[in-house]
């Protein structure tokens, strides 16, 4: 993914509304200095801007509640991965264009996988497991780890930094204050954008649209 993953803050001074998403959304794609200055990655690998409007946008909100990297700790339980952090390896096989060589992309990928139920279909909309599948699953020259730590680290690093906490002074517990959404923008008929969250083989553009008090949007695209 190096070279074809970039993460971009734009600031915005009116209230964010949730129940006008679509329309926020829509207001965001076609201001100027978005048109202007969002990367995008083209298909001959070149990062170039967005320098068109939007005609259109579907927007669906991603959960975004896990505070903790123990959301991941079932995959040791539950012998996907071994205890000195080795992802344990199975029988090659292809899911679409991905290849299948570990028990990991098994229950990323493979609904009839004998661990897939580990994760609920719930579990599986968090914003966290997004990431992290995405990570693991990479794209066409994605070189896999052996080892999850890797895997982990990154999306740690990546979570940390795309959402915004807050600790409940009385309570001390920590809560998610940044929402997230998954985001499809047509720029014509005939050419259009998707989230990654749609799309195992990651061949178009995928994009995440966290907001705070800024827009931040976490960009990689694998063509």
């Amino acid at each position: 993914m190096q070279g074809s993953i970039a993460a971009q803050a734009f600031s915005f001074d009116q209230q964010f509304k949730p129940y006008q998403k679509d329309e926020f959304v829509m207001a965001f794609f076609n201001d100027q200095n978005v048109i202007s200055n969002l990367k995008l990655l083209s298909a001959s690998g070149q990062w170039t801007t967005l320098d068109s409007k939007v005609t259109k946008i579907e927007a669906t909100l991603v959960p975004c509640t896990q505070t903790s990297m123990s959301f991941f700790d079932r995959l040791y339980t539950e012998g996907v991965v071994r205890e000195n952090g080795v992802i344990v390896k199975c029988y090659d096989e292809y899911y679409d264009d991905i290849l299948i060589s570990d028990e990991l992309r098994k229950v990323l990928l493979l609904e009839d996988s004998d661990h897939y139920d580990i994760f609920s279909e719930s579990d599986r909309k968090e914003f966290l497991f997004c990431l992290f599948k995405h990570l693991c699953i990479g794209g066409t020259l994605c070189q896999f780890e052996d080892v999850l730590d890797p895997y982990l680290e990154t999306t740690k690093a990546l979570y940390k930094d795309l959402v915004s906490v807050q600790k409940n002074p009385e309570t001390k517990e920590i809560s998610i204050t940044s929402t997230v959404f998954r985001v499809s923008a047509y720029v014509s008929i005939n050419f259009w954008y998707r989230i990654l969250l749609e799309e195992d083989n990651l061949k178009i553009l995928n994009l995440y649209l966290h907001i705070l008090h800024f827009k931040e949007l976490f960009f990689h695209s694998c063509f």
